[in-house]
């Protein structure tokens, strides 16, 4: 880690922003510090050999970190107080607005990077989503976008059409519960995280903002429109409170007609996740059947008329103020090029590459990512054009094009972090569950979103 050997204490840093100018290194020392979220024993095997090719390339080392998202903030913030810092860090918007307003990130560097590699290279909307007050915070990388995972033949045994828009999940949702089926697997327990995604993910294709220009607008009609749809899909959900193990172990154990979820889901629902084996009656003898009879919603709209949204979660690549500089700039360059694709294979089917090409309007990475293996069976060696057709990886490619969430790259990032990260409209919404009247569960998060706001000064 590096020293900050000019910074204040950590309490400075988050009572007054970028108070102070930690000295960096301009040449690099040949070392650098990398936490990265993804933890897990597989993929933390699958970036190792990453990593060493870039130290063989570069003659620089690199000590990676396996490192929870939820205990990242506050090991960086004790990190600046004690004088050292990680110097590269795997981590979603939601940090990058709050370490940004902290003055933990150098916000020079990563346009910086950018500029080396292109600007228009990148989906213009994952640049939006660390941009912070107007810098660029991190450098973007890969992500996944909410998808609803649900039955054709259920559907087309109910003759339903297949859904475009919330407006007919929550219909379908309706048609296809019964007392053995729950009609959608989604977020119903409050204070929740999946909770406070599924609700933004489904507010959205309403054209429900958050905040705009610095005003609360989570009061407004087109937020309580959207609060009544999720409604009437949480009742569709069934009596239980759902969690995300509980909605992904409903379908896949063939319990529930639809499931919104991330693009993680389409290895689970093939049976290509040890972790999370498919379940159902049928999967026994074929564990295929989950995947063939299953499609995806990639892309949402309210009622049909809106311009489709799409809910995604990115990683991007933070360099903390006091890192050396240097380095990791040279490694954040060597994971959006060399290393780029092999790195994405850690996880396939929820890191979808947000710079296609090493040149404008090149697909160079797009392609080399669709090719490969996904899921963590290693016995199946497959990709996801292989299992669901073509089809629908130009969807999720497409989609990553398109991730919105609420208030990136505008004044508003930091109080939709704060939202996000406290989970306050989750919370909120418990008597939405209860059956309250969708305007007055929206009056209750507006009030809740001010207060937040307020303690931000």
């Amino acid at each position: 880690m590096r020293t900050m050997t000019t910074c204040m204490a950590a309490a400075v840093l988050l009572l007054a922003g970028s108070a102070c100018s930690p000295e960096e290194s301009e040449e690099g020392d040949g070392s650098i510090v990398f936490w990265t979220p993804y933890t897990t024993p597989e993929r933390i095997d699958a970036q190792q050999p990453v990593i060493d090719a870039f130290t063989e390339a570069t003659g620089i080392e690199v000590e990676m970190v396996p490192l929870e998202p939820d205990q990242m903030g506050q090991t960086l913030v004790t990190g600046a107080a004690s004088g050292e810092v990680p110097d590269v860090i795997a981590h979603n918007p939601s940090s990058t607005a709050a370490w940004a307003a902290q003055g933990l990130l150098d916000d020079e560097a990563p346009q910086e990077v950018v500029d080396a590699l292109g600007a228009d290279t990148f989906s213009q909307a994952a640049l939006d989503m660390v941009t912070v007050g107007g810098a660029l915070s991190a450098v973007p990388s890969d992500g996944w976008g909410h998808m609803v995972a649900f039955r054709t033949d259920l559907f087309a045994d109910a003759g339903l059409e297949p859904p475009e828009s919330v407006a007919d999940l929550v219909a379908a949702a309706e048609a296809l519960q019964s007392d053995a089926m729950a009609g959608i697997a989604i977020g119903t327990t409050p204070g929740d995280v999946y909770t406070q995604e599924g609700i933004e993910s489904m507010l959205l294709p309403f054209g429900c903002a958050l905040a705009e220009d610095g005003e609360v607008a989570i009061d407004s009609p087109e937020c309580v429109e959207g609060l009544a749809s999720y409604q009437r899909l949480a009742a569709a959900a069934g009596p239980a409170q759902m969690d995300v193990e509980a909605a992904r172990a409903a379908y896949l154990s063939g319990s529930a007609a639809m499931v919104l979820f991330s693009s993680h889901f389409v290895d689970e629902a093939a049976g290509l996740d040890v972790d999370n084996p498919v379940t159902c009656a049928e999967c026994a003898e074929d564990p295929r059947f989950l995947a063939d009879n299953t499609a995806y919603l990639t892309t949402f709209t309210g009622n049909g008329t809106e311009t489709p949204a799409v809910y995604g979660q990115t990683t991007n690549y933070g360099i903390p103020a006091g890192a050396n500089t240097a380095d990791a700039k040279a490694f954040v360059e060597y994971m959006l090029t060399d290393g780029y694709v092999e790195n994405l294979a850690s996880a396939t089917e929820g890191r979808i590459p947000v710079r296609p090409g090493p040149e404008a309007g090149s697909t160079e990475y797009l392609d080399a990512w669709a090719e490969l293996p996904f899921g963590n069976d290693r016995t199946q060696e497959v990709s996801i054009a292989q299992v669901y057709g073509p089809e629908l990886v130009d969807r999720m490619a497409a989609g990553a094009e398109e991730f919105t969430r609420w208030g990136w790259g505008t004044g508003d990032a930091e109080l939709a972090g704060i939202v996000f990260s406290q989970t306050i409209l989750a919370t909120e919404a418990e008597p939405l569950f209860e059956g309250a009247d969708p305007a007055e569960v929206a009056a209750s998060m507006a009030a809740a979103v001010e207060a937040a706001q307020q303690d931000l000064g």
